[in-house]
C-alpha cells in the first residue's frame, strides 16, 4: 500500500514539472508576442515563422532578419527574431521549445551538428513545423532545408588573401603565423571545412609556384563565443602571451570576432603589425579597412541569406518541397574597392 502511494506521488510529482514547465513556456511566447507593436497585433497573418540566432543584436543578424522580413510580408507571413522580445537570454535549446511550444509555422535556426539540436529540430518535425537551418547546418536532422554559403569557397578566398599579404607585406619572423579563429565547443562542421580549406588553398599555392614567400603557419586558435566578454577575453590572450606569439595574420570567421580583434589591435598598439582578414561589411569593419587596420573583409549577402529562409518556406507550403541546399553570394571588400562598395550600397538604399 505504502509503495502503490509513493508511485503516485512520484507520477502526480512529474506531471506537474511537465504542466508547469508547459505553462512556462506558453507565458514566455505570450510576452513576447504582447511586446509587439499595435500595428504588428493589429494586422492579421497566415503564417508565423520564428527565426534564432546566437548574438541576434549583431548587425549581421539584425540584416538578415531584416531581410526575412520584408520577404515573409510579401507572401502573408511574419518572421520573429524571438530572442529580442525576452527579458533574458536564453540558450537556443530553450529557444527551439518555446519556438515548438508556441505552435509557430516555421523555424529558422543557426543549428550546429550537436546531438541535443538534432532532437529538438526532430521534435518541430514530429509537431508538422518545418525547419531551416541557417549558416550552420544540421545533417543528421529532419531539417527542411539548409541556407547559408560555400564554406569551402570561403576559405579558398581567406587562402589567397593570405597568399596576397605574404607576398605584399613584410614581416618580422621567418615565418608568417596564421591564427583562425574558431568558436571554443562549436559543433558546427561548416568552420571545420572553411579552416581546411585556407589550408589546402596555401598547399595547394606552394605546390605549384613554390616558395615566393615565407613559409607561412596556420594555427586554429579557439575563442569562447558565450558572450561579448570571453570573447574579448579570449582575443586579448594572444596579445599578452609574448611578442613572439603574437600572430601576423588573424582570419575571423564572424562579425564579433573580426570586431573584437580590430579593437585589440588598436588597444595593444600593433596597427601595421598584425593583419586582419574580417567577416561581413558593418560600418565599424569598412572604416577599419579604410583605416588599413583590416586588410580585407569576406562579406555576405545577408539579403539573400534571409529571403532565402523565407522562400524555402514558403515553398513548402505553397507545393509541398523545396530545395535542400540554398547558397547565398560572398565577396571581398579592400582598400581598393571598398569607396566603390560604399558608394553601390548607398545607391541601393
Amino acid at each position: 500500500m505504502k509503495s502503490q502511494r509513493l508511485n503516485q506521488v512520484i507520477v502526480w510529482a512529474i506531471t506537474g514539472v511537465l504542466v508547469g514547465l508547459t505553462g512556462l513556456l506558453m507565458i514566455l511566447f505570450a510576452s513576447f508576442t504582447g511586446s509587439l507593436s499595435p500595428a504588428e497585433q493589429d494586422t492579421s497573418y497566415e503564417k508565423y515563422y520564428v527565426i534564432i540566432t546566437d548574438n541576434s543584436g549583431s548587425s549581421f543578424w539584425q540584416s538578415v532578419y531584416s531581410a526575412a522580413l520584408s520577404e515573409a510580408k510579401e507572401h502573408n507571413a511574419y518572421v520573429e527574431m524571438i530572442s529580442d522580445n525576452l527579458s533574458r537570454d536564453y540558450s537556443a535549446s530553450e529557444l527551439m521549445e518555446i519556438a515548438i511550444a508556441s505552435g509557430a509555422d516555421g523555424i529558422i535556426v543557426t543549428a550546429g551538428e550537436t546531438e541535443g539540436m538534432t532532437e529538438l529540430i526532430n521534435k518541430a518535425y514530429s509537431h508538422g513545423i518545418p525547419v531551416v537551418t541557417l549558416l550552420n547546418d544540421n545533417t543528421q536532422s529532419e531539417r527542411l532545408s539548409f541556407v547559408g554559403v560555400g564554406n569551402y569557397n570561403l576559405g579558398s578566398e581567406y587562402g589567397k588573401l593570405i597568399i596576397d599579404m605574404a607576398g605584399s607585406r613584410s614581416f618580422p619572423r621567418d615565418t608568417i603565423k596564421v591564427a583562425v579563429l574558431l568558436d571554443t565547443g562549436t559543433e558546427d562542421s561548416g568552420q571545420k571545412v572553411l579552416a581546411a580549406a585556407i589550408q589546402d588553398s596555401i598547399a595547394k599555392n606552394e605546390a605549384e609556384v613554390g616558395y615566393t614567400h615565407r613559409p607561412i603557419e596556420i594555427s586554429l586558435e579557439t575563442v569562447d563565443a558565450s558572450n561579448n566578454f570571453s570573447v574579448e577575453e579570449s582575443v586579448r590572450k594572444l596579445f599578452v602571451s609574448g611578442k613572439e606569439n603574437i600572430p601576423d595574420i588573424v582570419v575571423c570567421l564572424n562579425e564579433n570576432d573580426t570586431n573584437s580583434i580590430y579593437q585589440a589591435v588598436v588597444d595593444y598598439n600593433e596597427v601595421g603589425t598584425v593583419n586582419i582578414l574580417g567577416y561581413y561589411d558593418s560600418e565599424a569593419i569598412l572604416k577599419g579597412i579604410e583605416r588599413d587596420v583590416i586588410f580585407a573583409t569576406l562579406s555576405i549577402n545577408t539579403d539573400q541569406l534571409g529571403r532565402y529562409c523565407i522562400d524555402a518556406l514558403t515553398e513548402f507550403y505553397d507545393i509541398g518541397n523545396t530545395s535542400q541546399y540554398f547558397t547565398a553570394d560572398s565577396y571581398v571588400i579592400n582598400k581598393s574597392n571598398v569607396g566603390k562598395y560604399r558608394k553601390e550600397e548607398s545607391n541601393e538604399k
